[in-house]
């Protein structure tokens, strides 16, 4: 199906927004991984309660400095052990905490190990670009719709927000490549008391890499709006110059000027004059239509 120009410039636009909104809840979301910390169950405090505390240790007798009572647990084997969930993002990681009820945070620098955390500022020195670049090359697009710019104008506002836009698809991918890099580090490297037992990817960076697929289409819509259009324009040239040719050739063989107005208000359908130069009829082609903004515009002939 072909899009008119003015639909092409709507969908790249619209791809740009939806690109810019993913992009920017994946980065102000924490949710780029999660999984699970297997940790030892801490002893419980306080009163017992009516409910077993699943998480947490408690001793048979609440007494702890009477010396002449055994002490003794009933948990045994994997039974002193929590899995505790946790997710990380960009920013922060948090992990639920001790009671179970709710998570604590705190900065994913101080995690990422020490000397690989320029990876980390390159993760997020890349993704502000990116968000920057795609935030302008949007802007830009907007500026595109408003009426008072003419045609060329419109058309160069969409070649700097289709460069704009794929150098921010460039930035994303490096900004997300690099954190994958640097979670993995943090696995393997990070402190004893952050390293996950299980983790996977989550819905933050499907996000994030939607949003760089997103952002890419939108650069190669405009794009193409922009190199379709100036071939059009050289396509409508070309064919006014070999129409001027024919009508200069005409006017050299003394024709008078209602032959050529004959010949350019033939209507469809209809054959016009036959011209000879020279013995030879000249050329003929057939009518071209040009897209606008506002429709089809039958235009003069296509000669070959």
């Amino acid at each position: 199906m072909r899009l008119e120009r003015g639909r092409r410039a709507s969908l790249a636009l619209t791809l740009n927004f939806v690109a810019f909104a993913f992009a920017l809840s994946a980065v102000t979301t924490s949710y780029w991984c999660e999984g699970t910390r297997k940790v030892a169950k801490p002893f419980c405090t306080g009163p017992p309660k009516k409910e077993k505390q699943w998480y947490c240790i408690r001793f048979n007798s609440t007494n702890l400095n009477d010396s002449r009572m055994v002490q003794y647990i009933f948990e045994t084997g994997e039974e002193k052990f929590l899995l505790r969930k946790f997710h990380t993002g960009i920013f922060f990681s948090c992990e639920q905490a001790a009671d179970m009820n709710g998570f604590d945070c705190r900065v994913f620098s101080e995690i990422a190990p020490e000397n690989e955390r320029g990876v980390l500022w390159l993760c997020v020195v890349a993704e502000t670009m990116y968000l920057s670049l795609l935030f302008m090359g949007g802007a830009l697009m907007t500026l595109e719709h408003c009426p008072c710019f003419s045609i060329m104008n419109k058309l160069k506002l969409s070649a700097f927000a289709a460069v704009f836009t794929a150098l921010s698809g460039l930035c994303g991918m490096v900004a997300h490549m690099m954190f994958t890099t640097i979670f993995q580090l943090a696995v393997a490297m990070g402190p004893e008391d952050w390293r996950p037992k299980t983790w996977d990817y989550s819905w933050s960076y499907i996000l994030a890499w939607g949003s760089f697929g997103t952002c890419m289409a939108s650069a190669v819509t405009a794009l193409n709006r922009y190199t379709k259009t100036i071939i059009e324009f050289k396509y409508k040239r070309r064919n006014i110059e070999k129409n001027l040719m024919i009508k200069q050739k005409m006017m050299e063989m003394d024709l008078p000027e209602q032959m050529w107005d004959m010949y350019l208000t033939a209507a469809d359908g209809e054959a016009p004059p036959e011209l000879t130069v020279n013995g030879h009829k000249p050329p003929t082609g057939t009518k071209y239509v040009v897209e606008t903004d506002n429709g089809s515009e039958q235009q003069g002939e296509v000669y070959c």
